[in-house]
């Protein structure tokens, strides 16, 4: 297997990398002041924060989902909208519809376009399982080309937009689960657990007396935008990309490089953009801890946000105990890591 050296960062490079490490560091310093523990959930989602990519959380409820996110929004120089997902949305509700509207000196009637909750940089969609699937594809749209079309026009969104989704994964009765066309655009799926027990004793603590915490900004929407540019830079060797694209090659049960257990176990693997989205949360993984180059242990660690809800299981998973997760585990495990060339 081939393997390349970076090209050598320049001092422009490395300054820039130390600002988003300080951010990085002080964002997880702000969140911290509000969520207690969480630890790796909120790595992941300033992970895709930066790869400029879109997130959702999967956890019971009382977990902190939501309040992490909109925790993370006050953080943040960046205009927020919550929207509550439910039976009843209707597609206008979220992307906005066009009135007919009187001009007062003219009298001319014309139609103006209203914007709804979408037109914000950061979009917490709450329990996004609880629409209907209309509603639902009203997203795709918005999150991958970054726009909506209302009577035939296009209105773009606010840079940089994410969606930060939350899903209750227990109750199946009044939810809709989302399609795989539209969980391939999540960049990642994080689960959310329960805390520890000296996580949840200062969760106690911390919730049931007075007080309120005032949050510091710490970025602006131009340099989340600029932050992540760098991101974009940060450079990757072959080896890295091969061993990308050895994991996700390995999800598919028709692939020759397939494992046994995923040919018996899975019936549909991840599609390329899982390739990509590893790379990318690579780079911001690496770049979020300061270094200039990302490894296979970067790729490693992205792999389970990115794969696990990319995975289709069929009926021989389910009765032998194979979850997504634990596929995608053992694929990390087994799955050969190039050696990492000497810097």
């Amino acid at each position: 297997m081939t393997q390349t050296l970076e090209t050598p960062a320049t001092s422009d490079d490395m300054a820039q990398l130390a600002r988003l490490r300080k951010a990085y560091e002080a964002m997880r310093a702000e969140i911290g002041r509000v969520v207690i523990g969480q630890d790796a959930v909120v790595e992941e989602l300033l992970i895709a924060i930066f790869a400029r990519g879109h997130c959702i959380l999967v956890g019971v409820p009382g977990l902190a989902k939501t309040l992490l996110v909109s925790t993370l929004s006050k953080t943040l120089s960046l205009s927020f909208k919550r929207i509550q997902f439910t039976p009843d949305l209707m597609p206008a509700d979220i992307t906005g519809t066009e009135i007919i509207q009187e001009d007062p000196i003219t009298k001319e009637r014309k139609f103006v376009f209203l914007r709804g909750p979408l037109f914000a940089n950061m979009i917490l969609a709450d329990e996004i399982n609880r629409t209907p699937p209309k509603t639902q594809a009203a997203l795709l749209e918005a999150m991958q080309e970054h726009r909506v079309t209302i009577g035939g026009q296009s209105h773009r969104l606010a840079e940089p937009f994410f969606v930060l989704a939350t899903q209750n994964p227990i109750e199946q009765e009044g939810t809709y689960p989302l399609p795989e066309a539209q969980l391939d655009r999540f960049m990642f799926m994080v689960n959310v657990g329960y805390p520890t027990a000296d996580e949840e004793l200062a969760i106690m603590k911390a919730t049931t007396g007075g007080g309120h915490v005032e949050l510091n900004e710490t970025l602006t929407a131009t340099e989340i935008i600029a932050l992540q540019e760098i991101v974009r830079r940060v450079p990757v060797g072959d080896h890295v990309f091969r061993y990308a694209l050895a994991l996700t090659r390995a999800t598919r049960p028709d692939e020759p490089e397939a494992p046994k257990f995923v040919r018996e176990c899975v019936g549909w693997g991840a599609g390329p953009r899982a390739s990509q989205y590893l790379i990318l949360g690579a780079k911001a993984r690496a770049a979020l801890h300061g270094r200039n180059y990302a490894t296979t242990e970067d790729v490693a660690i992205a792999a389970l946000p990115v794969l696990r809800h990319r995975i289709v299981t069929n009926f021989n998973a389910e009765a032998e105990g194979m979850t997504p997760d634990k596929i995608v585990q053992k694929l990390i495990d087994t799955t050969p890591k190039p050696t990492e060339p000497r810097r």
